[in-house]
């Protein structure tokens, strides 16, 4: 119990570091304020959770009448996505404890969706509720004025939800989103194909990591799958190597506009990265594969080591087959004298936004942060993710996997959000296309840098 405390308190002092100055138009505020410890000595059984969420919900929510209402939402909870649970689970909540609102709610697919919402705002065809990813990204929609304020309705959730997690979707001191779980980027491992070579622990340092990628390639193992149909999921791995290259604050400087690309330990990190994939560590079908096949494969044994979000923890626990198989780590530092253990990828994104068009709009509000609240409480009990919200509850059964972000988490250094998130739309789909060219061995790390450097300005 003191171990989930501790990692509430240091976790929030943790993202204070991240959360300054992300966005474009407008920079969302950072708070100083530490997040409440939270409370996770309830022995209250699952059922008498969910009743006490639900209850919580009925007094929390004043929904002004008994007038029948329909709200839009889209979001990327699809069939196949780790927090497709925790999205059916509240919205049943929600239905439950209120009757007279009726939730139509579609899931896209992580990179399709970005484009039709973007196209949604653009065209003015919102719906009243939608998923997006913070910082930058919303900040182009809050900029454009397409985005209801929701400082109102957060004056009913503050003691729930500290000001530390709001500062990604803050912009000229209001606030526009609703947090879920928090997420970091994982270095996933098979055990028993480590262990096929002589390993009993994901290795520590960059040299024993590389030794450990020769000895699998020797027998026959692929140490590496990633997505190439995804290029976010590409992001995953280059990010890593490049913060863990040149250090979380020169990144994060680039990601937010404070210096330029054509920096050369990113250059050099870039074909690091390069070197990794020409060396045969990557499964070359991966190119032509989707995260979800990527993923498959990785449980089945087809790969040593996978990279991508934290949210993965609750599909790996919840399959009988693996999850005894599977550890998590941050992935090694290459360059010590600018990097260090603790500086990793990500922080609070997910978020859920209300249109400005909506014409139930401030309904729509207060029907976000409920809603918010509940995939938050049932994303950290399936291990989706670390909670945004204050944690309540029976927590005892969060998965060991989890557990293990908890205690990475907790010795963070600092956090540099996803760079398609930290950057203006227009600079991320740039960044996007040079990353592709970069696993496809089209452009080098020279390459990368001056060509980002001269297109993102």
């Amino acid at each position: 119990m003191k171990m989930k405390r501790l990692v509430s308190t240091l976790l929030a002092g943790a993202m204070v570091l991240s959360l300054v100055a992300c966005g474009n138009a407008a920079a969302p505020a950072a708070s100083t304020d530490a997040a409440p410890a939270a409370d996770t000595s309830s022995t209250d059984t699952a059922a008498a959770d969910t009743d006490a969420a639900a209850a919580d919900t009925t007094e929390a929510v004043d929904t002004a009448s008994d007038e029948a209402i329909t709200l839009e939402m889209w979001c990327i909870a699809t069939e196949s996505d780790s927090n497709r649970h925790s999205y059916e689970a509240a919205i049943a909540d929600m239905q439950a404890a209120y009757p007279n609102i009726t939730l139509n709610w579609e899931a896209f697919e992580n990179q399709s969706y970005k484009t039709k919402i973007k196209a949604a705002v653009s065209a003015d065809e919102m719906p009243d509720i939608f998923f997006t990813w913070s910082c930058a990204f919303l900040g182009d929609f809050v900029a454009a004025g397409k985005v209801y304020c929701l400082d109102d309705a957060y004056q009913n959730y503050k003691d729930e939800l500290p000001e530390v997690m709001l500062g990604n979707t803050t912009y000229d001191g209001k606030h526009y989103g609703v947090p879920l779980t928090m997420n970091i980027v994982g270095l996933f491992a098979n055990m028993d194909l480590l262990k096929q070579v002589g390993y009993d622990e994901i290795p520590g340092s960059y040299d024993e990591f590389i030794a450990c990628c020769d000895a699998l390639k020797a027998a026959g193992i692929i140490p590496f799958g990633c997505a190439g149909k995804e290029t976010w999921c590409v992001t995953e791995y280059l990010e890593s190597v490049i913060e863990k290259s040149v250090g979380a604050d020169a990144l994060n400087d680039i990601f937010l506009g404070r210096a330029t690309w054509n920096n050369p330990d990113v250059g050099a990190a870039v074909d690091t990265f390069q070197k990794l994939v020409n060396d045969g560590y990557f499964d070359p079908s991966g190119i032509g594969l989707t995260n979800d096949e990527v993923k498959a494969n990785f449980m089945d044994g087809k790969y040593a080591f996978y990279m991508n979000g934290t949210w993965n923890c609750a599909d790996f626990a919840a399959n009988e087959n693996f999850k005894d198989k599977v550890k998590v780590s941050e992935f090694p530092v290459i360059n010590a004298d600018k990097a260090k253990l603790g500086q990793l990828i990500g922080g609070p994104s997910d978020t859920l936004a209300v249109a400005a068009s909506s014409p139930n709009a401030a309904k729509a509000a207060d029907y976000a942060f409920e809603l918010g609240k509940l995939i938050c409480h049932y994303g950290y009990l399936d291990g989706c993710g670390l909670p945004a919200w204050t944690p309540y509850g029976d927590t005892s059964g969060i998965n060991p996997l989890t557990q293990a972000v908890s205690e990475i988490c907790a010795a963070a250094d600092s956090y540099v959000l996803f760079g398609d998130t930290a950057m203006s739309a227009d600079d991320a789909n740039t960044y996007l296309s040079y990353v592709d060219q970069v696993y496809g061995c089209q452009v080098d790390g020279t390459q990368f840098i001056e060509g980002l450097a001269n297109d993102i300005r």
